[in-house]
């Protein structure tokens, strides 16, 4: 069988799993290439959702990311006083798997752990293809490589997307800003997932599988840079917006800024969307995934997660014949997932509409609306979105290797 070849553009989410279920398949051999140095597992916490679970189970990283405890009791949404919105069991039962939430860092590690020897090229940038001759030759800053295909997972502000869609509109500020944090697991243990709404503000506590807490706030700003932005102004703002809410956020935002063991490192970024989707998400032997092809709100929690179902899809079908047409295998990948991507960036969308509500009668209705509507008639909107399922791995996957542990 001839071995073929793909680069992946990326080490993120996306792309890391992109190339573990790659990998795996006979066939195929991958180079990643991440232009960051080291894989620093950038951002804070992440909730693998139940589809999200089963894209990760269906290419033998089951065990790597079910360890520790799932998120149980209530999950919902509550208002600045305490009170609650909305309240429903945690995302479990009714998709088969309970929600996990995991440090970003703990996941691009396992991921990268599952890969073959030297798969993984630190400190390489990806700066274009040239999909024009009998193979795609990638540009990168150590040198060109030649490819049977490429899977485009360079994020948000993506290179290949600009390239391979220049007349799109690109990216959309969304209307929001975000601080994100992960507090050490030395107090009141946090034992549910809650959002709380406010009047264009939010803040959100989810506990994480090794005991740490992931905390973060969202309040409605217009686009721009802050150039200079200190830790501490970070903390007085978020201190002067959600100081006087319901408990335990003021003790949250006290552990924040302890001076010992140390000040938590506060993250802090402006909110943009692919408002306009792509066309298509494959041009000729190159594919997008992620944030790369479908760029979307935090609302729904599911940017990552629609992220690594992309990956498990474009693997199988790129995998599903050694002999395939590349090209016919990526459009099939686009019919595969544009509608259901678009959907869901769409749901994300509105729902941030909502939370992004500022005046005091809008916020009442809203709040009103939300407490008359069913938990289960909320469950049940997102069945079609933690219901996935991931396509069937053929007898070719190659066993899985042994993730590393959990720092």
């Amino acid at each position: 069988m001839r071995v073929r070849h793909a680069v992946v553009a990326g080490g993120g989410i996306g792309g890391l799993t992109a190339a573990v279920a790659l990998s795996r398949r006979r066939g195929w051999r991958v180079t990643v290439c991440e232009r960051a140095p080291v894989l620093t597992g950038v951002g804070a916490g992440i909730i693998l959702a139940p589809n999200a679970l089963r894209a990760l189970d269906s290419i033998g990283l089951g065990p790597e990311v079910w360890a520790g405890a799932a998120l149980a009791g209530q999950v919902g949404v509550r208002t600045p006083d305490g009170g609650w919105l909305s309240r429903t069991g945690a995302a479990s039962s009714q998709h088969g798997l309970p929600a996990r939430a995991v440090h970003r860092a703990f996941l691009a590690d396992t991921l990268a752990a599952a890969l073959p020897p030297g798969t993984l090229r630190l400190g390489v940038s990806v700066t274009g293809v040239d999909d024009s001759g009998d193979a795609v030759v990638v540009r990168t800053s150590a040198g060109d490589l030649r490819a049977d295909a490429v899977v485009a997972a360079d994020g948000l502000r993506s290179t290949l997307r600009g390239q391979l869609f220049p007349r799109h509109p690109g990216l959309r500020h969304a209307g929001e800003a975000g601080w994100r944090a992960v507090l050490p697991g030395d107090g009141p243990p946090a034992r549910t997932a809650t959002e709380t709404w406010g009047r264009a503000e939010r803040f959100g506590i989810v506990p994480l599988v090794d005991g740490r807490i992931y905390v973060y706030a969202t309040a409605a700003t217009g686009p721009g840079p802050r150039p200079g932005t200190k830790q501490a102004d970070h903390l007085a703002e978020l201190t002067r917006r959600f100081g006087g809410w319901h408990d335990p956020i003021p003790a949250l935002l006290d552990r924040l800024g302890r001076r010992s063991p140390g000040p938590v490192d506060v993250l802090h970024h402006d909110f943009h969307e692919l408002a306009s989707p792509l066309p298509r998400f494959h041009s000729g032997r190159v594919a997008l995934l992620g944030d790369a092809a479908h760029a979307m709100t935090p609302n729904l929690g599911q940017g990552g997660c629609q992220a690594i179902e992309d990956a498990v899809v474009v693997a199988h079908l790129l995998a599903t014949d050694a002999d395939a047409d590349v090209p016919a295998a990526l459009a099939a990948y686009t019919e595969a997932r544009h509608r259901r991507t678009t959907r869901i960036s769409r749901h994300s969308r509105r729902l941030g509409a909502l939370a992004l509500l500022s005046h005091p009668l809008a916020v009442s209705v809203r709040n009103l609306a939300v407490r008359a509507t069913p938990g289960g008639v909320t469950s049940r909107a997102l069945d079609s979105v933690l219901g996935w399922q991931p396509p069937p791995g053929p007898a070719s996957v190659t066993p899985p290797s042994t993730g590393i542990k959990e720092q």
